[in-house]
């Protein structure tokens, strides 16, 4: 009997210790299956942001509280023993459905996916125009965007010869990061238009002599009359017409004045300068004779001969091409014919008569019903 007692004993110390182990090697499986294994929550897509300069134990203790991880400790070993749990990255994630420990870890080291933000700028906006664009598709702040616009000291560093950016942030479709430092996308778009003007000057060299030796023309002149004709019209034909028409004004006999008269220049000058003329505070979107009479305006081509201070836009590759290759002709002056285009004249005699046809008898019209 005691005999049996002692097998009966040795019997139960063998099953339990057998029991014991195979539950330690299910644990232990258990446990190295954890890294791929679905996590309990959440049961559908969520958002999780992880702020800069959060620790580990922080980003867990998050997942803890929504639910996401429910076994910290195992969670804890497998980052730890990974190496993960070091390198985890800010930014604001979106968490799928039941993820596992090894796909969430690797999201959060890969870092939060970058959706690129695209902006437009058309051909003839100005810098509190390109501003307000980049600012609306969410790339940087308006605000910030303007102060490195006419920061002098940025200019410089980008070697630009004027006081701000205006001529220089070429107008096409870029896609940036959102919240994007304003210096990078300035230097961006300052960088594309040092490419075009590379590949024009390359392929147009003796159109380039002609500017330098009959009109003392630089490339920034180059930017300041494209600028100007971007402003003057919108039809391709015409450009090329109205930038030669612009240097016969500078040099011609028959245009005594030597001035450029052109209305965009005055507004200009009275709408995006800081500093601007008592006659400019005095703008209200209309030109009136106090703003032509206006010398105190330095963009007032009434007023000053030669160009302009600076560009009142950032021209496009047409407009430069324009200036460079300008058509050869004897026309002085031009009148909008109300459709798109112009008419031109090349004296004034004739262009007196196209005003009246275009623009004054249509002032006169009776009003329709």
């Amino acid at each position: 009997m005691k005999r049996l007692g002692q097998r009966l004993a040795l019997l139960t110390v063998v099953s339990v210790g057998f029991a014991g182990l195979v539950a330690g090697v299910l644990t232990i499986r258990w446990a190295f299956s954890y890294p791929d294994r679905a996590l309990p929550g959440p049961g559908e897509p969520v958002q999780f942001t992880i702020t800069k300069g959060s620790t580990f134990g922080q980003v867990l203790g998050r997942l803890r509280r929504q639910g996401i991880v429910k076994r910290a400790f195992l969670f804890r070993m497998f980052a730890n023993f990974s190496g993960m749990a070091g390198k985890l990255r800010p930014g604001t994630y979106t968490i799928a459905a039941r993820p596992t420990p090894r796909a969430l870890l690797a999201m959060f080291v890969k870092g939060p996916k970058i959706v690129l933000r695209t902006v437009t700028i058309p051909e003839g906006k100005n810098i509190l125009e390109v501003a307000r664009l980049v600012a609306a598709a969410g790339i940087s702040e308006e605000k910030a965007l303007l102060e490195k616009m006419r920061s002098r000291r940025l200019a410089r560093r980008l070697s630009i010869p004027g006081d701000t950016l205006e001529g220089y942030l070429y107008p096409d479709t870029y896609r940036f990061r959102p919240d994007s430092s304003p210096v990078l996308v300035l230097r961006t778009m300052v960088r594309r238009h040092r490419k075009v003007m590379r590949e024009l000057k390359a392929r147009h060299p003796s159109y380039l002599i002609r500017l330098r030796n009959r009109f003392r023309f630089d490339d920034n002149d180059i930017v300041i009359l494209a600028s100007i004709v971007e402003k003057e019209t919108g039809a391709a034909r015409e450009r090329p017409l109205i930038a030669g028409l612009f240097l016969n004004r500078l040099i011609s006999r028959r245009f005594p004045s030597r001035k450029l008269e052109t209305d965009p220049t005055i507004i200009y000058g009275c709408t995006v300068p800081i500093r601007k003329s008592p006659a400019c505070l005095q703008f209200r979107g209309r030109i009136r004779r106090i703003h032509i009479n206006d010398a105190e305006n330095p963009y007032n081509t009434y007023q000053h001969r030669k160009l302009p201070p600076g560009p009142i836009s950032n021209p496009g590759r047409a407009a430069l091409l324009a200036v460079i290759r300008p058509t050869i002709s004897r026309y002085l002056y031009f009148v909008s014919k109300n459709d798109g285009t112009h008419h031109f004249s090349t004296t004034f005699a004739e262009h007196d008569r196209m005003v009246t046809r275009y623009q004054r008898r249509r002032r006169r019209a009776p009003m329709r019903p």
